[in-house]
């Protein structure tokens, strides 16, 4: 969506803090030896008090309020009695709609003990999402995003899935700009339009380059197995640099 009022703004601020707090409360939650059903449920209760709604299952009919996928997943995971271990890579995905208005946030959490490249891959998923944030500004080409993704990537010696992209927010869980490549796309020539609402959000790997979608028809991982994170926020594009929407506080 486009905001056109300072009530677009105020109530997108409300939708991604409620988000963004959940997420963090599902993070800080995380422990060895609970399920991924037991942690949803913890976001599920966290989102209605706040008298959210969440967005896949109200969208899509997900089979949880949100998605957790344990590594070798991805995203999209489907919360169940999957059992949550020690060096487990854990992936939680928050998007609620609440008033109208849809916020879509998103983490990797290593639980420990954890490879020092599981570390540096979590610490450079999120400099990844960041150094795409940065590129943000009204008039610039979208395609600008994934150029200093994909820079960043390249320079670091990481991969990025190319078939998971960004997308438009705010009005839906997922709409117009579609498929915002986290890659350098030279043929995209759309333009970041001013009040613009989107995700960042780059899938930072140690090599891979795609995922495949599982049996259950929602859970992705990728084609070799190997580890992944994605690191997400919504935001907006302002003159004044871009607002970001899913922050705590």
């Amino acid at each position: 969506m486009t905001i056109n009022s300072e009530d677009d703004l105020e109530k997108l601020r409300v939708i991604g803090r409620i988000v963004a707090r959940t997420l963090e409360a599902m993070g800080k939650a995380l422990e060895p030896g609970m399920t991924t059903r037991e942690l949803d449920d913890i976001g599920r209760a966290l989102l209605e008090s706040e008298g959210a709604r969440p967005a896949p299952e109200l969208t899509y009919g997900f089979p949880g309020a949100t998605c957790i996928s344990v590594g070798p997943d991805v995203a999209h995971g489907i919360p169940g009695d999957r059992v949550i271990r020690a060096g487990d890579l854990v992936n939680i995905d928050v998007s609620a709609e609440k008033d109208g208005y849809f916020g879509d946030t998103g983490a990797s959490f290593a639980v420990p003990p954890v490879a020092k490249r599981i570390e540096r891959l979590c610490r450079d998923g999120r400099r990844a999402m960041w150094s795409g944030i940065r590129a943000v500004r009204p008039g610039a080409p979208l395609n600008a995003i994934g150029r200093s993704i994909e820079g960043f990537a390249q320079k670091n010696g990481y991969g990025l899935i190319r078939n998971l992209a960004s997308h438009g927010v705010g009005g839906a869980l997922h709409e117009e700009p579609e498929s915002l490549p986290t890659w350098y796309e030279p043929q995209d020539r759309r333009l970041i339009t001013e009040g613009l609402v989107f995700t960042i959000e780059p899938f930072l790997t140690l090599g891979e380059d795609w995922v495949d979608e599982l049996d259950d028809g929602w859970t992705l991982r990728p084609t070799g197995g190997g580890p992944a994170v994605q690191y997400e926020h919504s935001l907006v594009a302002t003159r004044n640099g871009p607002i970001i929407l899913t922050l705590a506080n």
